[in-house]
């Protein structure tokens, strides 16, 4: 196994928050703006409303977390989890629509989206389908080429993006686990989750010293990362933040948001 030296790396912590709805809670928010770095705000169709947001981009303008939108499947009975056949049109057409909705709420407040991360099973089905990822890069590089894209480490959607030359930022999710392809076990799975916090900084230090997906089985696939992802929607999502950005801070790293890292500042 392979140690980087992580000395001043640079590395961010991404939460999905204002996903105020009848799955989930978004009381601890205001906390998880203290902790993270970068903020996936959901935009309406799965979660959250027009509040939520203006709750999330005020507490993050005054922590300096940086902004991204959340976009997901129009389907907040199911928080947007439940795979939906559309085709490139219908799938421009929700994301760019999400973004202004979101954009326009950041304005208020003088401050502007700087990435995009989709959501539940529109993210899943694009990280195994490269036409769908296609579809998803092209959009968000045809609303603004200096957006920040957040995706999956390994996935098609890495691939897409990459093939249109996007600013990409590769994540890995502290509280899930993977399967032996690069994806994440299923939430129908008993070990889908990580919830206990000292396993979930465990998982994520060793992930980011060897540049490595940690697979359940064991197995490790070398990737890049620059994003640890820390679900708002779990009970201990509050301690696994705190533990993993102590542990990542102990251990050297440069925590930033994401449009203040190096490789995607125009400076």
């Amino acid at each position: 196994m392979l140690y980087l030296e992580i000395m001043s790396m640079e590395i961010n912590i991404n939460c999905d928050l204002g996903e105020k709805s009848k799955h989930h809670s978004n009381k601890h928010d205001p906390d998880l703006l203290e902790i993270v770095n970068s903020a996936n705000v959901a935009c309406g169709y799965h979660a959250g409303d027009e509040e939520t947001m203006n709750q999330v981009i005020k507490i993050s303008k005054k922590n300096g977390v940086s902004i991204g939108a959340h976009p997901s499947f129009n389907d907040p009975e199911n928080f947007g989890r439940e795979r939906i056949n559309l085709n490139s049109s219908e799938i421009t057409k929700l994301i760019t629509d999400q973004y202004e909705i979101l954009q326009k709420i950041a304005s208020k407040h003088g401050e502007n989206v700087s990435h995009m991360k989709p959501h539940g099973a529109l993210n899943n089905m694009a990280c195994e389908d490269i036409e769908l990822a296609t579809t998803l890069a092209q959009t968000i590089k045809g609303i603004n080429k200096d957006l920040i894209y957040l995706v999956p480490t390994g996935s098609k959607m890495e691939e897409a993006a990459k093939r249109l030359g996007m600013k990409i930022a590769c994540e890995i999710f502290a509280d899930r686990n993977y399967e032996d392809d690069g994806n994440l076990v299923s939430r129908k799975k008993p070990h889908a989750l990580i919830t206990d916090p000292e396993q979930a900084q465990k998982h994520v230090l060793k992930m980011v010293k060897t540049q490595s997906l940690n697979c359940h089985s064991g197995k490790q696939i070398p990737c890049e990362i620059d994003s640890v992802c820390i679900h708002g929607d779990n009970m201990s999502s509050l301690a696994t933040a705190k533990s993993i950005k102590n542990n990542l801070i102990d251990n050297g790293l440069n925590l930033k948001p994401l449009n203040k890292m190096k490789k995607f500042r125009n400076d």
